[in-house]
């Protein structure tokens, strides 16, 4: 693996490359993205593409990706821009890409910018919160968990996080009637540590899930587009947005082994299922539905 830093206008973005460029069998890259996840969650995944070159990369202000322009909130179209920097400067697009999550948004709106970026994206469920017929019910909710990290600190926040991103169904008053959820529960600290400016739990990624895509723009480019969701995830709210984010685009999702975050191996607390997950990307990179 081979990490590279990319300086543009606005920030330093820094790049792995595993593997060789020009690629060794004439295939395009793979290039991996998420938010605010940076390349550290697609290491088990990446490794089990070792055919493939395989390109990751920390948005601007995570990981090791710094910001030189001011802002500490975080866009889709900005993260675009930052995305299509990074092919251009890999120089081996179009390329096909799997992303994940806020990253699944990201990419869509690449697509919609710069559709010669890429010939296959997998979107992985995007968390388009004000799609789903909830919508309103989802701002809500997501507000509480900005309420819950901004009087209690990083513990609440993420107890109130996995509360609504585990809650079944629509937003109804049975959820909002709910106590406050106890970090000790999920195993995480009651104590405040004083930050506030956490991608998840803030409003600094508000413009990330309250996106829309450019259907118009999806539509016309040459890309194809597979919005995928994880069998795992059916009735909770990443489950839904992927359902709506689909039928937004006028087709199904594709379902894949394990959860949202079902490549990984562990690392998060959660384990997925990397090898069944690997095996299903292959296959829908190759075409398969």
């Amino acid at each position: 693996m081979k990490t590279h830093t990319l300086e543009t206008a606005g920030a330093d973005l820094v790049y792995d490359v595993r593997g060789p460029l020009p690629t060794a069998d004439g295939r395009p890259p793979l290039f991996m993205i998420g938010q605010p996840m940076d390349a550290g969650g697609f290491a088990a995944l990446a490794a089990r593409f070792p055919e493939r070159t395989v390109v990751t990369y920390d948005p601007r202000g995570l990981g090791r990706s710094t910001r030189k322009d001011g802002r500490d909130d975080h866009t889709p179209q900005i993260q675009a821009d930052d995305v299509h920097a990074v092919v251009e400067a890999v120089g081996a697009g179009p390329v096909e890409m799997f992303a994940s999550s806020g990253g699944a948004i990201t990419a869509l709106a690449v697509v919609a910018a710069y559709p010669s970026d890429v010939t296959t994206l997998v979107a992985h469920e995007p968390p388009l919160i004000t799609l789903t017929p909830d919508g309103p019910a989802a701002v809500r909710a997501r507000a509480g968990v900005r309420e819950a990290y901004e009087k209690h600190g990083w513990g609440a926040g993420m107890a109130a996080f996995v509360a609504m991103t585990s809650w079944e169904g629509e937003f109804t008053d049975a959820y909002f009637a709910q106590p406050r959820p106890d970090p000790a529960a999920f195993g995480m600290p009651a104590q405040d540590d004083g930050s506030r400016d956490d991608p998840l739990l803030s409003d600094r990624s508000w413009a990330v899930s309250g996106y829309r895509p450019d259907t118009e723009a999806l539509a016309a480019a040459p890309t194809r587009v597979v919005i995928a969701v994880g069998e795992e995830s059916e009735n909770v709210q990443t489950g839904r947005t992927s359902v709506a984010t689909a039928e937004l685009l006028g087709q199904r999702v594709t379902v894949f082994p394990s959860h949202h975050g079902g490549f990984c191996e562990g690392e998060f607390g959660y384990p997925g299922k990397p090898d069944e997950f690997a095996h299903r990307l292959r296959q829908v990179l190759d075409g398969a539905s």
